[in-house]
């Protein structure tokens, strides 16, 4: 069994590496701690089987959108079996970096259903005042559009059976015509 102190640099802190790195220590069997160090680095105490360790060393090496390990200082010394678990060490005035994000997340909630939604009521006024009038223009456009197609038709209809009336008469006139000759 061994003992490993690192000092990781990089892009670390508030970045939810803490985390990541209590959840590999965890599934490698690994006890310890790890806290943010006041210079922007963060310290892990890590103690295990060596091959175990290296795992760990390699695991946390992260590289992504957030997190960027730039590098892995590392000392060894004699195993002390101090630690039960691995754990994450809080500082004064500290608190989950998690927690303040979710904080921060919850304030713009807060914000937002404020702001946002407090006219939203006028809004619905607004929107509903807007299509009563459109779909009363729309209605009128109709009636005007249907009141015009229907005199065009009743025309229409009064020329053919004009037309009708006429053919018939002429028809009406041949046959008297022939009838009589």
């Amino acid at each position: 069994m061994k003992k490993v102190t690192l000092h990781i640099s990089g892009n670390v802190q508030r970045v939810g590496y803490r985390a990541k790195v209590i959840s590999i220590a965890n599934v490698l069997g690994i006890k310890g701690f790890i806290q943010n160090l006041p210079d922007g680095k963060v310290k892990i105490i890590a103690q295990g089987e060596q091959s175990e360790l290296d795992k760990l060393i390699q695991a946390i090496n992260i590289s992504n959108s957030l997190i960027n390990v730039t590098n892995i200082e590392q000392e060894y010394s004699t195993y002390s079996g101090d630690y039960e678990g691995f754990n994450k060490v809080v500082g004064d005035g500290e608190t989950d970096e998690r927690l303040d994000n979710a904080i921060d997340l919850f304030k713009k909630l807060i914000t937002v259903t404020e702001d946002g939604f407090s006219d939203l009521g006028d809004k619905v006024d607004q929107n509903k005042i807007e299509i009563t009038s459109e779909i009363h223009s729309l209605r009128v456009d109709f009636n005007t559009l249907f009141d015009t197609r229907i005199s065009k038709i009743e025309y229409e209809l009064t020329e053919i059976k004009d037309k009708v009336m006429v053919l018939e008469s002429s028809t009406s006139y041949n046959l008297t015509d022939k009838q009589k000759t």
